[in-house]
C-alpha cells in the first residue's frame, strides 16, 4: 500500500514537473540602437577618430523579462514599434541583446518577417532543402517531410518556379508549410499569417490547435486580436519597449485599447521592476513615460476624417466616438460586450423633431445593422438655433469579430417632406475582437443542449 502511495506521488511530482517546464526564459533584456544624425559620425567612431558622442540612443526594449513555459501558445502585443519584431529577433538569435539573458530549450522553427531565411533566387524546391539543412536536417529526412510539405503549401508547380516570382500570399504559404513540417518544438510567428486569404489562415490556425495538443510552444506577434484571443492561454503587453503587463488575454487587450487611446497608467510597481538600474536606460524610459502620460483625445471630427458627407447643415455632426463597457474611449469593441456610440450635433436652425440615427456596414460596404431615434421612440423633440445635442446609443455587441464602418446621420420631417440635415458615410471604424465566430455578420448566441434520449 505504502508503495503505490509513493509511485502516485512520484508520476504526479513528475507530471507537475513537465508542466511547470520553461521553454523559454527572457531575463532583463536590453536592445538599444545608436542612431546617427550623419553617415560620416557612425565612420569617425568606428575609426576612432572623435571621443565625443555622436549618436543618441534609442531603446528597443528595456528590462524585458518573461517565461514561455512548454506547451503554451503566448501571444505578444503593442503598436508599431514596441518591440514585439525584436524580441523574438533576439529569442531566435538574429539579433543579440544589448544585455540581459535568453534561455531557449527546444528546437525553433521561426516564421519572421516575409523573406527571412528565403533566397529569392532559389526555388520553391531548393528553399525547402536550404530550410531544412539550416535546422539540421539530412537530405533523406528532408525528402520523407517533402509531400507533406508540399500538400499543406498548395500551390502546385510554382514550386519549381524561383522564390523572387512568388505573390506575398504563394511565400507565406510556402514558408509557413516548411516552419511547422520540420519538427518544431518551439514555432515562432511573427504576423507573417496576415498576408495569407482567409482559408489559408483557417488552416493555420488548425494546425496550432494540433501543436498545442501535442504539447509544442507557440509564440504568436499579430494585430489580430481576435486571433490572440481565442487561441493564446496568455498574452504579453508590450509599448515602446516596455513590459507593461503580461496575463489572460482579454485583461491584456482591454490594457493595450487603454494604451492605444493614451489612457494607460503604468502601475508605480510595475514601472520601478521595469527600469534598468543604468543611469541612461532610466532617464530614456522615464522619457518615454513622459510622453505616453500626454492623453490624446480619441474624438473625432468631421474634420479629422474624409468621409463623404452632404446635407442642408441646418444641423451638423461635429463629433462621434466609440466608449467600452470600462468607459474607455476606444475603436475596439470585445464581442459580447456592452458599448455605446456617441455623436455630438450642433443646429444652425429651428428643428420641429430631428431624427439621429446610425448605421454598420463591412468594410466592403455590405450594410448590416442600424437604428435611430425615432425607431428607439427615443427623442421626438424640438430644437432651437444654437442647441447643442450629444446623443448615446447604447447595445451588446453580437456582431461576429471582424472591421466595420459606421455611418451617421440628422434627418427629419418638414411637413411630409423628408429632409437630411447632415450626413456622414463611413465616418468611424470599429474593430470587433472574438473568440467564438458563428455563420453570417450575427451571433444569435445561441444556448445549446444536447440529451439522451432511450430506445422504447
Amino acid at each position: 500500500m505504502g508503495e503505490n502511495k509513493e509511485q502516485t506521488s512520484t508520476v504526479n511530482t513528475d507530471e507537475a514537473a513537465i508542466a511547470a517546464k520553461v521553454a523559454i526564459a527572457v531575463e532583463k533584456v536590453c536592445k538599444v540602437y545608436k542612431l546617427y544624425d550623419r553617415p560620416k559620425d557612425r565612420m569617425f567612431e568606428a575609426l576612432g577618430l572623435t571621443r565625443k558622442k555622436k549618436y543618441t540612443e534609442h531603446f528597443a526594449l528595456s528590462d524585458v523579462s518573461f517565461d514561455v513555459k512548454q506547451g503554451e501558445c503566448v501571444g505578444i502585443i503593442g503598436t508599431n514599434g514596441s518591440g514585439k519584431s525584436t524580441i523574438l529577433k533576439i529569442i531566435t538569435g538574429v539579433l543579440n541583446p544589448t544585455s540581459g539573458t535568453v534561455k531557449v530549450d527546444g528546437r525553433i522553427s521561426a516564421l519572421l518577417e516575409l523573406g527571412a531565411g528565403f533566397n529569392q533566387e532559389y526555388s520553391g524546391m531548393e528553399n525547402i532543402y536550404l530550410n531544412g539543412t539550416m535546422n539540421g536536417f539530412t537530405e533523406q529526412e528532408i525528402e520523407s517531410r517533402m509531400q507533406d510539405i508540399l500538400d499543406f503549401a498548395d500551390i502546385g508547380d510554382y514550386v519549381y518556379q524561383p522564390v523572387k516570382t512568388y505573390s506575398s500570399g504563394m511565400f507565406v504559404r510556402l514558408a509557413f508549410s516548411v516552419a511547422i513540417n520540420i519538427d518544431p518544438e518551439i514555432l515562432i510567428v511573427d504576423e507573417a499569417l496576415s498576408v495569407g486569404d482567409v482559408f489559408f489562415q483557417a488552416k493555420c490556425y488548425h494546425k496550432f490547435e494540433e501543436f498545442k495538443k501535442m504539447g509544442k510552444t507557440i509564440i504568436i506577434v499579430s494585430h489580430d486580436l481576435s486571433s490572440i484571443a481565442k487561441y493564446c492561454d496568455r498574452v504579453i503587453l508590450l509599448n515602446q519597449g516596455i513590459k507593461l503587463g503580461e496575463g489572460l488575454p482579454k485583461k491584456m487587450i482591454d490594457d493595450f485599447k487603454r494604451v492605444l487611446v493614451g489612457q494607460y497608467e503604468l502601475p508605480e510597481q510595475n514601472e520601478k521592476e521595469s527600469l534598468s538600474h543604468d543611469a541612461e536606460v532610466q532617464e530614456a524610459v522615464q522619457k518615454k513615460q513622459k510622453k505616453k502620460a500626454q492623453k490624446e483625445d480619441v474624438t473625432q471630427t468631421k474634420e479629422s476624417v474624409e468621409a463623404l458627407e452632404y446635407g442642408t447643415k441646418e444641423a451638423e455632426i461635429a463629433a462621434f466616438y466609440i466608449v467600452d463597457d470600462h468607459g474607455t474611449h476606444t475603436n475596439t469593441v470585445l464581442k459580447g460586450a456592452e458599448f455605446a456610440i456617441h455623436m455630438r450635433v450642433r443646429f444652425f436652425s429651428d428643428l420641429p423633431a430631428p431624427i439621429f440615427a446610425f448605421s454598420i456596414k463591412t468594410a466592403k460596404g455590405t450594410e448590416i445593422t442600424g437604428t435611430n431615434t425615432m425607431f428607439e421612440k427615443a427623442f421626438l423633440e424640438p430644437v432651437k438655433a444654437g442647441d447643442v445635442k450629444d446623443i448615446s446609443f447604447t447595445q451588446k455587441m453580437s456582431l461576429q469579430g471582424g472591421e466595420y464602418l459606421i455611418s451617421f446621420g440628422v434627418t427629419g420631417y418638414n411637413g411630409d417632406d423628408f429632409q437630411v440635415y447632415h450626413r456622414l458615410y463611413d465616418a468611424l471604424n470599429v474593430t470587433v475582437i472574438s473568440d467564438k465566430d458563428t455563420v453570417g455578420y450575427y451571433d444569435m448566441d445561441s444556448k445549446v443542449t444536447v440529451t439522451d434520449v432511450k430506445a422504447n
